[in-house]
């Protein structure tokens, strides 16, 4: 890069590769703070930048764009979803926004599949028995949960993620079926034997697990609402690892306390951090902290890609992974 260096704003603090990258190239002011900015803390930050390296927290909208001033022009979201940004706002503002797809894959459908077992097989409640000290002995009937292999998959948006997961579903034996806004080519439906289910309804009235991977948008908030729980067999499971606002919590805490259906996992809530109170009552659900993406590689991966997507566009060069 030539003439004045770019500045990039990072708004928490990412892996140090990540951040060692953008400093060989950039003036890098990075928040002291390690929680999400207010938002006058973000506006303040943002002003005179040439680039922002926002997280999902962050909302990327037409007031933290004005604040940046004319001369920005990359948001480097680290995260493959970016229901935290307007994209229309960065359009108007001519501003790129670039994604991490890709490098999150394989350790979100770890989570995915984790929270099949750990849900169908009672395994957080069980670990939570015996850390409370609570009395027990092995028997034939004692903690008995459901089997897997033999029983079907239902699948919401096959794309790398549900891919991801369905392959580790077959792995144990599982059955796939799948719907989404658009069919997947033959050859991948052939390795997977997966089986295309046109309605969603139909998906959740015959899957004996419902696994969430689509993204969050106007069209898919509450897409799992009492209707649809409803619908889903007695004995059925709910997991979702994209976002928490797919899911109407008070819906689901609700069918799990009527038995509507058997269990769930979770690892994203409607409103994060906070859990609807009714789903921490309850033993038949697990629930963890966002973990999807959570291991050192990918998250330096993510964190390394977003880098390279800010430096290349301050740098007049196209995006690795646009979004606009």
């Amino acid at each position: 890069m030539s003439g004045r260096r770019p500045r990039i704003v990072v708004t928490r603090r990412i892996p140090d590769p990540a951040l060692e990258l953008l400093g060989e190239h950039a003036d890098v002011w990075l928040s002291p703070h390690d929680r999400p900015l207010e938002r006058d803390e973000l506006y303040a930050a943002a002003a005179g930048a040439d680039g922002l390296v926002t997280l999902l927290h962050d909302r990327v909208d037409d007031a933290l764009l004005d604040a940046a001033g004319r001369q920005l022009r990359v948001v480097a979201n680290v995260a493959v979803g970016y229901d935290n940004a307007d994209v229309e706002a960065c359009l108007r503002h001519g501003v790129v926004l670039t994604n991490t797809p890709g490098v999150l894959t394989e350790a979100t459908a770890d989570i995915a599949f984790a929270l099949i077992l750990m849900a169908t097989r009672r395994l957080g409640e069980g670990e939570r028995m015996v850390r409370a000290g609570g009395t027990w002995t092995w028997s034939m009937f004692f903690m008995l949960g459901s089997g897997i292999q033999g029983k079907t998959l239902g699948i919401v948006g096959l794309g790398q993620i549900g891919t991801a997961t369905a392959r580790r579903a077959r792995a144990f034996g599982m059955r796939i079926a799948y719907t989404g806004r658009r069919r997947v080519s033959p050859e991948l439906e052939a390795e997977l034997v997966a089986e295309w289910v046109g309605e969603l309804d139909e998906l959740v009235a015959t899957a004996d697990v419902v696994s969430l991977h689509c993204p969050l948008t106007p069209e898919t908030h509450h897409l799992i609402d009492a209707r649809r729980l409803a619908l889903m067999k007695p004995g059925a499971y709910l997991v979702n690892t994209t976002r928490g606002p797919v899911v109407d919590e008070a819906a689901l805490t609700a069918a799990l306390r009527e038995g509507t259906i058997a269990g769930a996992g979770l690892d994203v809530f409607e409103n994060e951090p906070a859990v609807h109170p009714g789903l921490i009552e309850l033993e038949q659900v697990v629930l963890i902290p966002h973990l999807g993406s959570a291991t050192i590689e990918t998250r330096t991966a993510m964190a390394v890609l977003a880098a390279r997507n800010a430096l290349a566009v301050v740098d007049g060069k196209p995006p690795l992974t646009p979004v606009t």
